[in-house]
């Protein structure tokens, strides 16, 4: 199999390394991903300015863009072949519930998904896991089943930080949704101007079976089937009714 990896975090991030290490067990990876850390890029394109990629040896590449500028680039002209899949992560910190709405991680599988490629974002459900090795495993247990589904479908799993042993299983969930972001943060910098900081995400709100939040509390992988799809279909007939 041939595989296109991105994430969010960084080409050199932790654990990049380890699931293209992991990947390259089975197929011919390719790594294409930011300089930096571009988290809460959410799907943004670099429009104004050009892009330069960088060949750090062979078939790793960082420019100096967003998760989604990375595998647009990759499968619009960098890549002399079609990956059988596009692979985001694996993540530092979780993408459940809203997170996936600002996550570079989902959207650079995202990317992969818009032009009809299987593709994948996993993250760990923590910040500075310990245990990327175990969401390693998991990509490596769940891909011959998906492939086996023979379309395009994209997943977004989440892993708890835990040894591979004592992971309690595997959910098929839905997103949840949190409490709304904690207030912002602010105070003078060195030149007495205030600063402002983004506040942290809420805790859960729907988080209760069923969904990635519980999953995950419960030890267990979630896997969420998300769409790109934004249309809010159960309100088209009373729209229709109302509006025209």
């Amino acid at each position: 199999m041939n595989f296109l990896l991105s994430n969010d975090d960084g080409y050199q991030a932790p654990g990049l390394k380890v699931l293209a290490e992991a990947l390259s067990s089975i197929g011919k990876v390719v790594i294409v991903a930011p300089e930096e850390n571009k988290s809460a890029s959410s799907s943004s394109l670099t429009l104004k300015k050009p892009l330069t990629i960088n060949e750090v040896s062979k078939d790793i590449y960082f420019i100096d863009g967003t998760p989604t500028d990375c595998v647009h680039i990759a499968l619009s002209g960098l890549l002399k072949f079609k990956p059988d899949m596009v692979i985001s992560g694996i993540n530092d910190g979780p993408n459940m519930g809203d997170d996936t709405i600002y996550s570079g991680t989902v959207a650079a599988a995202m990317e992969g998904y818009l032009l009809d490629i299987p593709s994948i974002a996993v993250s760990m459900s923590r910040y500075e896991p310990k245990h990327f090795p175990t969401a390693a495993q998991v990509v490596l247990d769940l891909i011959p089943k998906y492939i086996n589904l023979k379309q395009p479908l994209l997943l977004n799993i989440n892993v708890p930080d835990l040894p591979y042993s004592s992971i309690e299983g595997t959910r098929i969930t839905r997103l949840g949704k949190r409490h709304k972001a904690e207030p912002i943060i602010h105070h003078p910098n060195e030149n007495n101007k205030v600063m402002y900081w983004v506040g942290a995400a809420g805790e859960p709100n729907d988080g209760g079976d069923g969904t990635d939040f519980f999953a995950i509390k419960n030890n267990c992988v979630s896997i969420s089937p998300i769409i790109s799809d934004l249309t809010n279909h159960e309100k088209l007939d009373l729209l229709n009714r109302e509006l025209i």
